[in-house]
């Protein structure tokens, strides 16, 4: 999927989670973090509705069901091999059933900062805390498409930088998904910081962390580049409960 031309889910206006039908026919080495990036779902709503519950371990084969009418229900191997060799929602682009959600007042209203940052020092040190959480910019880069709810939709930043460049966490947390599994997205990673919010990392053309472990804020956890992407960029997003939010309304202003 990095190497597909297809345009990124994160800036498609048509296709655009979340999504509330249907099913998902778990993968080898899929997380469920993972899944309900794609499909624009908070992972512990989706986890809930399918009966499965922290840590949130899911296994290959395995059938959730994404309209909430229900757990999912087991199968035999034979069924479920047949079934993960269907597409899912996932790669059924451009379905007239998955809208463009409606801004709500939770990821359209500027949350509270209560520390401001110091803006004569250096970008790359700048930290705000808004929801308890210090931030900073994962790369210094100009901003070369900003957030949008509506009409041409972007989850998050896109910022310009040069193959190779280092990409560092926005705060710490601990790295839930890396791979390169979600259409749009390229080489990505999943930074989880409390039990509201993730930050995503995409288009890196080298990641270097694993799932599972802990990063602190600056660390640098991947290389900038170009995968699922015309020209090397990072495309950064911050969900709250799983809603995609302006990151400038979190991080050092500029």
């Amino acid at each position: 999927m990095s190497g597909c031309n297809t345009q990124a889910i994160h800036q498609d206006d048509i296709y655009n989670p979340p999504v509330y039908w249907g099913r998902h026919v778990v993968r080898q080495g899929e997380t469920l973090y993972g899944i309900a990036w794609t499909y624009g779902r908070d992972y512990k709503e989706l986890g809930s509705a399918n009966g499965i519950s922290p840590p949130w371990t899911i296994q290959p084969g395995q059938v959730l069901r994404l309209d909430l009418r229900g757990k999912a229900q087991s199968s035999n191997k034979s069924s479920t091999t047949a079934r993960a060799s269907r597409p899912t929602a996932t790669t059924t682009a451009r379905s007239p059933r998955a809208q463009p959600p409606v801004p709500t007042p939770q990821n359209s209203r500027k949350p509270a900062v209560t520390h401001k940052p110091d803006t004569s020092a250096p970008l790359v040190s700048r930290t705000q805390t808004v929801a308890n959480i210090s931030w900073r910019w994962p790369h210094s880069g100009t901003v070369i498409a900003r957030y949008s709810a509506s009409g041409k939709v972007n989850k998050g930043v896109d910022i310009a930088g040069k193959a190779g460049d280092a990409v560092r966490a926005s705060a710490d947390g601990s790295v839930v998904y890396a791979g390169d599994g979600l259409l749009g997205y390229g080489n990505l990673i999943i930074v989880n910081h409390n039990e509201r919010y993730l930050s995503a990392y995409a288009h890196n053309r080298k990641i270097l962390v694993s799932e599972g472990e802990g990063v602190k804020a600056g660390q640098v956890i991947a290389e900038l580049g170009s995968s699922g992407a015309e020209r090397p960029m990072l495309h950064f997003e911050i969900r709250k409960n799983g809603n995609p939010v302006d990151p400038t309304h979190y991080l050092p202003p500029r």
